[in-house]
């Protein structure tokens, strides 16, 4: 890996310089751009005092019925080589939720609401064609609802009913989530064999989680098999349920406890099965397997890895693969920073190329606990998103994010 590393960093050269950048923001940067982000950061920042006066700390939620939370991340990204053409684009995604609980009625209730909007450039589609993702905020111009569900828990159990978001519950690598490629968020292998529920475009379920005990939990859930494309269902509230459009049930365990004495660690294993109709007659089915390993090794280095199967004579990407590592305040002065190395690996069954391979590498500053500021780099190998055999990719990213 060092070397691979080396490569890198001699492929990148002059490009990388503050003139370079400077010239990249200006020329992309337009007045309509700017009057955008200039207008939610804004928005965000006015919101900011009301925010913290209604919610001081976590025990507002015994205090108080309502939350409202807002984020907006964004992402400037450049292709420097490779893929499709070198060129640069801006995109972002704006959440605006609302929480309300029920402990003044009765306990263990929640309801949820999330709408998102996101816009800008598609780097993946317009100057990269990878097949994994190298932002996982790029959707296009889009405003929908992402979630809306509610939550009822019982004892040791919970039950949550409405539309939700697959991979906030399933398949979740925590330390994973430094990252920003979007196979680290969640396995290729789901995201592109099946109709899943996940970002950005959701759907109806339940969701059944039982803590059977302090370290081991089990969690099921049943979606809508194929949920309706922003084509035909612009801002996702307009839900269909029929029996051609199927089911999609995913199962997982998940074991909370450390390999290494005194440090933290998980284990999860998780199987999905997929049904819907093409037509009366023609019955598809699919399915496949995953597990996610987070796993503490000092009190500031972490390790994490997935990995993903799927049957392959029915998907052409029949197995996904990732391994990373955090290093959490490196420097003594910045706890709160952030860096972190990984390398995912989407394996193809009788497709142009074999792989397509990322590594990614990111260093989080963490500005205050409300903003972040996040340098990335992308190295794809044999990018897979197109019908043609494209050279290797170099990318680079500053992401930005505020939360109130």
């Amino acid at each position: 890996m060092p070397s691979i590393i080396i490569n890198i960093i001699g492929d990148i050269g002059l490009d990388i310089t503050v003139v370079f950048l400077c010239k990249r923001i200006i020329n992309l940067f337009s007045m309509k751009v700017v009057y955008k982000t200039v207008f939610i950061v804004g928005t965000l920042s006015v919101l900011l005092p009301a925010k913290v006066n209604a919610q001081q700390d976590v025990d507002d939620k015994a205090n108080s019925p309502v939350s409202l939370s807002a984020s907006y991340v964004g992402d400037l990204v450049s292709n420097f080589r490779g893929g499709i053409k070198k060129g640069t684009a801006y995109l972002g995604l704006l959440n605006v939720k609302a929480d309300f609980y029920t402990s003044k009625w009765w306990k263990g209730g929640e309801a949820f609401i999330n709408i998102g909007n996101t816009h800008g450039g598609e780097p993946t589609v317009d100057l990269i064609g990878d097949f994994q993702g190298v932002s996982n905020i790029e959707a296009g111009n889009l405003t929908f609802l992402y979630e809306l569900w509610y939550k009822q828990c019982f004892g040791t159990a919970c039950v949550t009913l409405g539309l939700q978001d697959l991979n906030a519950k399933f398949a979740v690598n925590d330390n994973g989530c430094l990252f920003t490629n979007s196979s680290f968020g969640i396995h290729s292998s789901i995201a592109d064999n099946i109709s899943s529920p996940i970002f950005p475009l959701t759907a109806l379920g339940v969701n059944v989680q039982w803590d059977i005990s302090n370290s081991f939990s089990c969690e099921a859930a049943i979606f809508d098999g194929t949920p309706d494309d922003f084509e035909n269902n612009p801002y996702n509230v307009g839900w269909k349920l029929s029996k051609n459009q199927g089911f999609l049930a995913v199962t997982e365990f998940q074991l909370k406890k450390s390999l290494l004495r005194g440090m933290s660690g998980c284990y999860k294993f998780g199987a999905y099965y997929h049904q819907h109709n093409d037509t009366i007659e023609a019955i598809q089915k699919n399915g496949g397997f995953y597990f996610v390993v987070d796993q503490q090794i000092t009190d500031k280095l972490f390790v994490f890895s997935q990995l993903g199967l799927s049957p392959e004579k029915i998907n052409r990407n029949n197995y996904y693969v990732s391994l990373g590592f955090n290093c959490r305040g490196l420097m003594a002065k910045r706890p709160d920073d952030q860096f972190g190395i990984a390398v995912a690996c989407a394996g193809f069954h009788n497709a142009l190329v074999k792989h397509e391979t990322v590594l990614e590498l990111a260093y989080q500053f963490k500005v205050n606990k409300n903003i972040f500021i996040k340098p990335d780099i992308q190295y794809i190998i044999n990018p897979a998103g197109t019908d043609v055999k494209l050279a290797n990719a170099l990318v680079g990213f500053i992401r930005f994010g505020v939360t109130i």
